[in-house]
């Protein structure tokens, strides 16, 4: 257990304004694509002295999704990626939260992408926590994993010449993440 257990102990809610969650695939096998889901909800309980009955919860707006490249966004709102008219959130539940070292964390749960649910560990380090200038106690977290994208049912691709495929079926999950502790039923 950590030194920061007494701080770290409690409810927390994710700072959207602070928090990124994107990704980056490979595009033609030559470059990389960065995108972030802009609309982030997020929480999660902390309880260092019983792992067991930390938690963590996350939800993503799919039609939020930003490339920095409309066309290549309405693409990947379409059925051939997420089709967010049919299935607008993208859900991360935890089924375990595992202190592994001091500041070290894996994440344990259920990732749903359109309507298929698959378990997925995340590993995320706490930066720091701190108060800020509002006076709210605040966390930092950074972590990523690589996922396969086919088993979420985005199969979309197109071969290329040189035999390999538009993008990448592996993906790289990113996460930086701004949390504030609620205090008196209050989060900023």
């Amino acid at each position: 257990m950590t030194d920061n257990a007494a701080v770290l102990n409690g409810e927390w809610e994710f700072d959207p304004a602070h928090t990124r969650i994107g990704f980056s695939a490979k595009h033609a096998m030559v470059a990389t694509v960065r995108g972030a889901f802009n609309d982030v909800d997020g929480s999660f309980v902390a309880d260092l002295d019983d792992m067991s009955k930390s938690s963590v919860r996350v939800i993503l707006k799919a039609a939020s999704i930003d490339t920095r490249n409309e066309q290549r966004d309405g693409h990947l709102r379409s059925g051939d990626f997420f089709d967010v008219e049919k299935w607008p959130e993208i859900t991360f539940i935890s089924t375990n939260v595992e202190e592994v070292e001091d500041n070290a964390y894996m994440i344990t749960g259920d990732l749903t992408i359109r309507d298929i649910t698959r378990q997925v560990v995340i590993p995320l380090e706490m930066l720091g926590v701190d108060t800020d200038h509002d006076g709210f106690i605040r966390a930092g977290f950074e972590g990523s994993r690589r996922i396969n994208r086919r088993d979420f049912g985005l199969e979309w691709n197109v071969p290329l010449d040189s035999g390999g495929l538009l993008i990448s079926e592996r993906i790289s999950l990113e996460f930086e993440i701004s949390a504030i502790k609620k205090v008196d039923d209050k989060a900023a």
